[in-house]
C-alpha cells in the first residue's frame, strides 16, 4: 500500500468516493506546489496529510481564480466559486471534487472552517490589487488577503485553542514570504501589470515602475531589490526563532518551509537585478540537505 493511501486510511478517509476526492487534490498540490507536496508528505504524521493537502489546494484554487484572466472574468468566477464553497459548509453537498474533501476536513478539523470564512470574506483584496502606494498599504494587503490565504493551512497546524501567538508568528512568517515572492517574481508579475513593491519604495531608490518594466537592470535596481530580499530575510529569520511557530511535529514542516524560503532569498539576493529577466529558486542541493534535515528532526519529535 502506497504512503499515501496509508494516510487517507489514517485519516479516516475510507469512502471510495470521497478517496478519489482527496487523489484529485493530492495530484494538484504535487504537480503545481511539488515542493510543499515533497515537504508535507516527508515531515507531517500520516492522518495529517490528507487534510494539509485539501487546504493548499483550496488556496491554490482561490489564487487561479482571482489572479487568471480579464477582471469581469474573475469577479464572476470567484462569487461564484464562493457561493458553492459556503453553501457546501452550511449542506455539506457539492459536486466539485475539491469543495466535498474541503467540508470533509472541515469536520475533521472546525477550526479550519473559521480560516474558510474569514479567507472568502476577504480574499476579494486580491481582486482589487493593483500595487501599492506605501509600505501602510502593503500591510494591510497582508492582513487582507495573504495572512488569511496562509491560515488555510496553517490552522490546521498550529495549536488548538492557541491564544493569538500561533497567528502573530505566522503573520510574521507570511509577511517575509510575500515580499519575497513580490521580489522574486518581478519578471513573472510585470508583464501582467502587477507590481508588489510600493512606489515609495522605489522612490526611495530612484526607481520607477518603468525602469522595471522595460528591464533596465542598473545598480538602484540592484539596491532595491538587495534592500527587499534582506527585509523578507528580516521576518523569515524572526519567524524561524518562535516557538509556537516552530515546535511540535507540525512545526518540523514550517520550520523546513522557512529555512528553504531563506535559501530562495539568498538565491534572489544573489541574482539582483537580473530577478527582472527571471526569478531565482533555491539550490536543489541545499533544499534537499534542508528536507533530510527536518526528517531526522520529525522522527525525534515522534518518539
Amino acid at each position: 500500500m502506497s504512503a499515501w493511501k496509508q494516510s487517507l486510511d489514517a485519516a479516516g478517509v475510507r469512502e471510495p468516493e470521497l478517496r478519489r476526492d482527496y487523489d484529485v487534490q493530492r495530484d494538484l498540490v504535487a504537480r503545481c506546489r511539488r515542493t510543499s507536496y515533497l515537504a508535507a508528505r516527508l515531515l507531517l504524521p500520516r492522518p495529517m496529510l490528507p487534510h494539509v493537502v485539501a487546504a493548499t489546494a483550496v488556496m491554490h484554487h482561490g489564487d487561479d481564480l482571482l489572479d487568471t484572466g480579464p477582471r469581469p472574468q474573475r469577479v464572476s468566477a470567484w462569487a461564484s466559486w464562493e457561493g458553492e464553497v459556503r453553501r457546501a459548509l452550511d449542506t455539506g453537498l457539492s459536486d466539485d471534487p475539491l469543495i466535498r474533501a474541503l467540508v470533509h476536513t472541515t469536520g475533521a478539523y472546525p477550526r479550519l472552517r473559521v480560516a474558510v470564512e474569514e479567507y472568502l470574506s476577504t480574499a476579494t483584496a486580491e481582486l482589487e490589487f493593483s500595487g501599492f502606494a506605501t509600505e501602510a498599504d502593503y500591510q494591510a494587503y497582508l492582513d487582507a488577503y495573504s495572512l488569511p490565504a496562509f491560515m488555510l493551512v496553517a490552522s490546521l497546524l498550529g495549536p488548538e485553542g492557541h491564544d493569538g501567538r500561533f497567528r502573530a508568528a505566522c503573520r510574521t512568517l507570511i509577511d517575509g514570504s510575500q515580499r519575497l515572492d513580490f521580489v522574486n517574481d518581478l519578471a513573472e508579475d510585470l508583464p501582467e501589470g502587477r507590481l508588489g513593491i510600493p512606489t515609495q519604495t522605489l522612490e526611495r531608490f530612484s526607481v520607477t515602475a518603468e525602469d522595471l518594466a522595460e528591464g533596465r537592470e542598473s545598480a538602484a535596481v540592484r539596491e532595491l531589490v538587495e534592500d527587499q530580499t534582506e527585509a523578507a530575510r528580516v521576518c523569515l529569520r524572526a519567524a524561524g526563532k518562535m516557538p509556537v511557530l516552530t515546535t511540535g511535529p507540525n512545526g518540523v514542516l514550517l520550520r523546513a518551509f522557512i529555512d528553504i524560503e531563506l535559501l530562495t532569498a539568498d538565491a534572489a539576493f544573489a541574482r539582483g537585478a537580473g530577478l527582472l529577466r527571471g526569478s531565482a529558486s533555491p539550490p536543489v542541493v541545499g533544499t534537499a540537505r534542508t528536507l533530510l534535515g527536518a526528517r531526522r528532526r520529525a522522527r525525534g519529535v515522534r518518539r
